[in-house]
């Protein structure tokens, strides 16, 4: 072979030039590459394969197993006809006479609750307009008092000014149901009677009041004030 043929030869891959691309940012995905030292420069780590992870997210909820055919309970289609026997319509008829008793029950139960609730009430404003007006008659019982003591003297003269003033005020209290305690004879009772003076005496079998020193009253069965009395009592 001459010398001209061996120039004609092609040369190898090993004298051709070499050209590495060492760019960080990958120019067509631009994402950052991964490069590693290799002998000859720096040769580009496969990322761009996908790697399939066998593992399953923590995260995602379980995907419960579908049940069982034999597991299903059958249920009765709706407007299929279904047959009870007399002892389940029985026991059915029971149950509907057990429930009824017991709602009917219940709404007497909260019937006598009501009624006891309003006797409650009335009872306690009935008790609360007497004690508002027994302070309003306590408060003028000396005035009554002064009239009873003016009539015993002969000043309050039938058809004069305070004769009448004093006959409109005693039936404004008796309008409210003032009742006056205390009457000479009558039997001591120290739940209504106050005695200041004890006198023995033989011609009573047991405590008698003897004289009404101050009379009492009473609304209703609030005593609003005690009678003052003097008692005689057997020997």
């Amino acid at each position: 072979m001459t010398d001209d043929a061996k120039d004609k030869t092609p040369k190898g891959d090993d004298d051709a030039p070499k050209i590495h691309d060492k760019r960080k940012i990958d120019p067509d995905t631009g994402e950052a590459r991964v490069t590693e030292p290799v002998a000859d420069g720096f040769r580009k780590k496969p990322t761009d394969e996908p790697v399939e992870d066998s593992t399953v997210d923590s995260d995602e909820p379980a995907v419960d197993e579908a049940p069982e055919a034999d597991d299903i309970p059958l249920i009765a289609a709706e407007g299929a006809d279904v047959e009870f026997t007399d002892e389940d319509l029985e026991l059915l008829a029971e149950a509907e006479r057990d429930l009824v008793a017991e709602y009917r029950d219940r709404a007497a139960r909260a019937e006598a609750e009501l009624k006891n609730f309003r006797t409650r009430v009335e009872r306690d404003r009935q008790a609360n307009r007497e004690v508002v007006i027994a302070e309003v008659i306590r408060s003028l019982l000396p005035a009554i008092d002064d009239l009873d003591r003016a009539d015993a003297h002969g000043d309050l003269v039938e058809g004069s000014p305070l004769a009448i003033v004093a006959q409109k005020i005693r039936a404004g209290f008796d309008k409210y149901g003032l009742v006056k305690v205390g009457e000479k004879g009558e039997r001591f009772d120290p739940k209504l009677h106050e005695a200041l003076v004890r006198l023995p005496s033989a011609d009573v079998e047991f405590d008698t009041v003897a004289d009404v020193i101050e009379p009492g009253y009473l609304i209703g069965e609030r005593l609003i004030r005690a009678a003052k009395v003097a008692v005689s009592s057997p020997e």
